[in-house]
């Protein structure tokens, strides 16, 4: 994988990003399939168009608040049934013709998290990413 950068880790925001050598239309067609969406929200989780509600096996659920194809997608995130709300973005831009920045976002303002537990989700998520896209 090309370098993952840790840009932001405090108690508030994860934030991770990194550049891919693909160009953004297929970063963007492959963070849509399946394989990309379980990294992201585990089985069975998958994002639809804003306002749908998406839901992982494990208990994690959300809904879509944002989604401007090739640019980002902002989701709603609870850990489980009964846990707070919190927000991730995901943001494309193109670095060049054939790269492009992917930035994962995870503000969790007010909440109690695992910080540790959170940092290796969104590792293991970008790493997944970038594996579905070869």
């Amino acid at each position: 994988m090309t370098e993952l950068l840790v840009e932001e880790n405090n108690q508030d925001t994860t934030q991770f990003s990194c550049v891919v050598s693909h160009p953004i239309k297929r970063v963007w067609a492959v963070l849509l399939s399946p394989p990309a969406q379980t990294a992201l929200l585990g089985e069975g989780g998958m994002l639809g168009d804003k306002g749908d509600r998406w839901e992982a096996s494990d208990g994690s659920w959300g809904i879509t608040r944002s989604y401007h194809p090739l640019e980002e997608i902002r989701f709603s995130w609870h850990a489980d049934a009964d846990a707070p709300r919190t927000w991730v973005e995901l943001r494309l831009e193109t670095v060049d013709q054939d790269s492009t920045r992917l930035t994962i976002s995870h503000d969790h303002s007010g909440v109690e998290v695992d910080q540790a537990a959170l940092t290796a989700h969104w590792s293991e998520a970008l790493y997944r990413i970038e594996a579905a896209i070869l």
